[in-house]
């Protein structure tokens, strides 16, 4: 079944989604707490998240932010903030919907569905090379059985050096590719991103994937 993590903390609100949602064979997990930490390990294993944006001591726009640093499960907002402004702005934070309330379940649930059958269609979307397998869209990597997920700029950097992978692909166009997160990237930061998507993909038995070029960049 669909695993779906609602965080929403009108308790009559989130009952009456989460009965009707799992009626429609969906698999819902609900929080009591909405720290960030534990919004983050409760996303494990989830496929997609309905977040409230005015939570108690928390944000939803800097959870959805937090939350696209380094996962890019599908994100639906639910909230009773009905201005443009906020809309913009979740879809600029990385959600992938936006519902306001009161909210009409028939429609909720014909949104969850369209987006995990999306998500299903982008995610079998393979790369095959030299043996490793990268699903871009799940983010996640696996050579024969081990499996690994990848932070979004591990995502962004492996899908880089598969584009060109017949040549060299430069520090600068590394940087430049991770400056998309609106966060600023210099020498050190890249080595060390670099080298933690060089230890996932060891760690899964590929070692000397990611070769050096010293000077200029990294080659598969």
């Amino acid at each position: 079944m669909p695993s779906i993590l609602l965080i929403e903390d009108d308790v009559s609100l989130r009952d009456q989604i989460k009965g009707f949602l799992e009626g429609y064979g969906h698999n819902v997990s609900t929080l009591d707490k909405f720290e960030n930490e534990i919004i983050m390990d409760n996303i494990v294993g989830q496929q997609l998240i309905l977040l409230d944006l005015t939570l108690p001591g928390n944000d939803g726009l800097s959870i959805c932010r937090e939350i696209r640093k380094n996962n890019m499960i599908p994100i639906i907002i639910i909230t009773s903030k009905t201005s443009d402004f906020d809309e913009i702005m979740s879809i600029n934070l990385g959600a992938d919907d936006f519902i306001s309330k009161p909210i009409n379940t028939h429609v909720l649930l014909a949104r969850i569905d369209s987006l995990l059958r999306r998500m299903e269609v982008q995610g079998n979307t393979e790369i095959l090379y030299n043996e490793l397998v990268f699903y871009e869209k799940k983010g996640f990597i696996h050579y024969e059985a081990k499996k690994v997920e990848l932070t979004r700029n591990e995502i962004r950097m492996l899908s880089l050096l598969l584009k060109n992978k017949d040549e060299i692909t430069t520090r600068d166009d590394l940087m430049n590719e991770l400056w998309q997160n609106d966060e600023f990237v210099d020498e050190n930061t890249l080595t060390v991103n670099i080298n933690r998507l060089r230890k996932k993909i060891e760690s899964i038995g590929l070692q000397g994937y990611i070769k050096t070029k010293r000077g200029i960049g990294y080659f598969l």
